[in-house]
C-alpha cells in the first residue's frame, strides 16, 4: 500500500499550521534540544518520498531543500532504502581504522573514478562535511609542511573549531568561541552580482588570459604582504558558494586561483558539500569550471541521508603512515551501501535530470524576475539555484525582512525553502522532482512574491 507522500504529487494542507501534533513536538523539542539550531518556521517531519515529505498532522509539502542538498535522490528512494537494508541485515558496523571490508575500497575506487583529474587519488572517510575539510586541511599540513591557509568570506566549511576557522559566513557561528584555531586569511568570493571591488567581468579581468582581480588579489596583494607563500599550504575554496549565497563565479576565477597555487607550490582543497554528487547537473560543481582540485571534499548528497563524507587526495598527497588519520564511525558499512544505490541512480539518469529541470526553473526564475523587481538577481547551476530579494535594484540593499517572510509564506502554502546568504532564497530540491511539482514552485513564488509588495 501506497503511502500519502506517494500518491501525491502536490502539496494538501488539512489542518492550520503547524497542526496540533507537529506543535507537542515543537513544544518537546524547545524543552530538550539545544537551542542552538536554526529553524526558520515550524515544519515537523513525520515521513517523504520523492520530492514530496509529511507532518505529523498528515500536511503534505513540496520540498524544495532536501535537507540542505542531502536527499539527493529524494525521500525514501526505494533502491537506496534496499541497499541499506540488505546490508544492514549483514553486519551494521567495523570499524575501518582496524579491520577491513569490501565496502569501503569499492566505493573508494568509484570516486577515484568520478573525481575530477586524472591523477591516481585516496579516498579518507569520515562522517560530516566539516570532518572532510578538517581531513583535507590536515593532508595539506602533511603534505607542504605548511601551516597557513588562503579562504573566502561568505564560506561555509563546518562548525568544528578547525572547519570554523576557515568558515566565514556569518558572525553569530563564531561568536564566543574564542581565537580561530587556524592560520586562515579570508578574502572576497567571486560575487559578480555584489563585487566588493566595484568591477565588473568586463573590466576585473575575467574574460583576460590575467584572471579576475578577486582571484589575483592572492598574487598581487596577500602574498606580498601578509600571507608568505612559502608558508601557505592551501586555499579552501567552494566552486559555488552555497551559505554565502549560492554564488556561481565566473570560470577565470577558479582557473587562476589554480594557476596562482601551482606556481607556488600551493595546494587547492575544492570543499563540494554541498555543490558536489549531481547538484549541479555535472558530478563535481569544479567540472563546469575545467577545474581540478588537489584535495576535494564531498558529503550530503553522497548518501542520500546517511551519515557519510569523504576527503578526496591525490595519492601522492595522501601518503601518510597509519595512524596518522583515522575515524570510528567514517566509512560506516551501511552508509557505504547507500552512497553507492545514490551513486549508480545519479549515473542512471539523475545528474543530466538535475542539469535539464535546473534549466527549466532557472528560466522560470528569470520570467518572475521580469515581473518582481523585488528579486535583484537570479543564478545557479543545475539544481542549485537561487534568487536573491532587494528593495532596490538601483541601490541592491538586501530586502531581508521580505526574505524572512518570503520562507513563511512559502510554507503557509505547502512549499519549503530556506535562506543564504543576506537576503537570497535557495532552491535545493532532490534530483527526482519533476515538472509539475517545479512549475508548481514558480506558481507559489509568483503568489508570494505579489503578497510581499501589497
Amino acid at each position: 500500500m501506497s503511502t500519502p507522500t506517494e500518491s501525491v504529487q502536490l502539496p494538501v494542507l488539512r489542518t492550520p499550521l503547524p497542526g496540533p501534533r507537529s506543535q507537542a513536538i515543537i513544544e518537546q523539542d524547545h524543552r530538550y534540544v539545544s537551542p542552538s539550531y536554526t529553524r526558520a518556521y515550524p515544519f515537523v517531519m513525520q515521513r517523504g518520498s520523492g520530492a514530496m515529505v509529511e507532518d505529523p498532522d498528515g500536511n503534505l509539502f513540496l520540498d524544495l531543500n532536501a535537507g540542505v542538498a542531502v536527499c539527493s535522490t529524494g525521500h525514501a528512494h526505494p533502491r537506496v532504502v534496499e541497499a541499506i537494508q540488505r546490508q544492514a541485515a549483514e553486519f551494521l558496523h567495523i570499524c575501518a581504522a582496524d579491520f577491513y571490508y569490501p565496502q569501503l575500497p569499492a566505493l573508494a575506487e568509484k570516486l577515484n573514478q568520478l573525481a575530477p583529474g586524472d591523477a591516481p587519488k585516496r579516498v579518507h572517510f569520515g562522517n560530516s562535511g566539516a570532518e572532510a575539510v578538517e581531513g583535507a586541511v590536515k593532508v595539506a599540513f602533511h603534505a607542504t609542511r605548511r601551516q597557513k591557509l588562503i579562504a573566502f568570506f561568505g564560506s561555509f566549511h563546518g562548525r568544528t573549531v578547525g572547519a570554523l576557522s576557515v568558515t566565514a559566513s556569518k558572525a553569530k557561528q563564531r561568536a564566543g568561541f574564542g581565537r580561530q584555531a587556524l592560520d586562515v586569511t579570508h578574502i572576497p568570493y567571486a560575487n559578480c552580482y555584489r563585487c566588493p571591488y566595484n568591477l565588473t567581468p568586463e573590466t576585473c579581468g575575467a574574460f583576460e588570459s590575467k584572471g579576475p582581480h578577486c582571484a589575483r588579489v592572492v598574487e598581487e596583494v596577500l602574498f606580498r604582504t601578509t600571507v608568505p607563500p612559502e608558508e601557505c599550504a592551501a586555499i579552501v575554496v567552494e566552486p559555488v558558494q552555497g551559505e554565502g549565497g549560492y554564488l556561481v563565479p565566473p570560470p577565470s576565477f577558479l582557473q587562476t586561483l589554480r594557476s596562482i597555487a601551482d606556481r607556488y607550490g600551493v595546494l587547492v582543497i575544492a570543499d563540494e558539500v554541498q555543490c558536489g554528487m549531481g547538484r549541479t547537473g555535472k558530478m563535481y560543481a569544479s567540472e563546469h569550471f575545467d577545474f581540478v582540485p588537489d584535495l576535494l571534499a564531498s558529503a550530503k548528497g553522497i548518501a542520500s541521508g546517511m551519515p557519510l563524507s569523504v576527503t578526496i587526495a591525490r595519492a601522492d598527497l595522501m601518503n601518510w603512515t597509519p595512524g596518522a588519520h583515522a575515524s570510528t564511525f567514517g566509512g560506516n558499512p551501511v552508509a557505504i551501501a547507500a552512497a553507492l544505490a545514490t551513486i549508480e541512480l545519479l549515473e542512471g539518469g539523475l545528474v543530466a535530470r538535475a542539469a535539464e529541470l535546473g534549466d527549466r526553473l532557472l528560466e522560470g526564475l528569470r520570467e518572475l524576475q521580469r515581473k518582481h523587481s523585488l528579486i535583484g538577481d537570479v543564478r545557479g547551476k543545475g539544481l542549485m539555484l537561487a534568487m536573491e530579494l532587494v528593495k532596490d535594484r538601483q541601490t541592491k540593499e538586501p530586502a531581508v525582512d521580505e526574505r524572512d517572510r518570503f520562507e513563511l509564506e512559502c510554507y503557509r502554502r505547502g512549499l519549503l525553502v530556506i535562506a543564504c546568504g543576506v537576503s537570497t532564497i535557495r532552491l535545493s530540491p532532490p534530483l527526482v522532482i519533476n515538472e509539475a511539482q517545479c512549475d508548481f514552485a514558480l506558481d507559489t513564488f509568483d503568489q508570494v512574491l505579489a503578497t510581499l509588495r501589497t
